[in-house]
């Protein structure tokens, strides 16, 4: 064990209200250790409550997004009892996606290397996704006898498509980062040197927007893939309702109707 910290919490230079969450594991390509997953979980709620945050950046220290399980110390926990070694899947891999898929604010992955098994599930949490040219990602459950965990089989099958999802979690098999941006998981690839500063770029704009608005899409769009169109229309016009009260939406229909850029405070 090492003994700098798990993961790092910064804040972007350039606009604090950015922060950037860093798996930093790199020795061990951001394996999920139980230290690992712990100090993220603790992070991501952390994060979750800061109230001058409005953006964030997720990603990698090192060659590696994330590897998945660290399956070294997966073997010490079946060898120990196989009725416990999976309590790791509620105790930490579904409350650090639920916590990522529910944060108040958009969240970017920015995916610097090899995205792996919970490590895929953890970039399919965030809102969108920066690759680096060149990289593999895999689901590669099966290939050790498991089915997907993190929140996997809803998120690809919904980024994706039921069919390929399927093909991806069945066979296991490798794909690139610009065969993710043919199929819309990632919303761009980028040279690995550019992938962080492309995600801060875009963590900034987003930073500047309607935050409760965005929130309001978040959970709309999360809703809306699951549910009846009478639902759906209930749900959205609720949440019009409740960001009607909002300064930004007041003060960007003043700015409209001035013909101004809006300021947004996301209040």
């Amino acid at each position: 064990m090492t003994d700098d910290p798990a993961v790092l919490i910064t804040r972007d230079d350039a606009d604090p209200a950015v922060a950037v969450l860093t798996l930093n594991r790199p020795a061990r390509y951001n394996a999920l250790t139980t230290e690992l997953k712990t100090d993220l979980l603790a992070a991501v709620e952390d994060l979750g409550k800061a109230e001058d945050v409005r953006a964030l950046v997720l990603t990698g220290a090192g060659k590696a997004f994330c590897v998945g399980q660290d399956l070294g110390e997966h073997a010490e926990a079946l060898r120990a009892d196989p009725s416990t070694a999976f309590d790791t899947v509620t105790e930490h891999y579904n409350p650090i996606v639920a916590e990522l898929a529910d944060m108040d604010f958009p969240v970017v992955a920015a995916i610097n290397g090899p995205c792996v098994g919970a490590g895929l599930g953890f970039a399919l949490a965030c809102d969108l996704r920066i690759a680096a040219a060149g990289l593999k990602f895999s689901t590669a459950f099966t290939g050790i006898g498991l089915t997907a965990d993190s929140g996997l089989s809803a998120s690809l099958a919904h980024a994706v498509g039921v069919a390929r999802a399927t093909e991806l979690l069945l066979l296991g098999e490798p794909f690139t980062a610009e065969d993710a941006q043919a199929w819309g998981l990632v919303r761009a690839v980028v040279p690995p040197e550019d992938v962080v500063p492309a995600a801060l770029e875009l963590a900034r704009r987003l930073a500047a927007g309607p935050t409760k608005a965005y929130a309001e899409v978040k959970r709309g769009v999360r809703f809306g893939a699951v549910s009846a169109l009478p639902d759906v229309l209930a749900a959205e016009g609720a949440a019009q309702a409740r960001l009607a009260t909002t300064s930004d939406h007041a003060d960007a229909v003043e700015a409209f109707l001035a013909k101004r850029r809006p300021t947004f405070r996301g209040r």
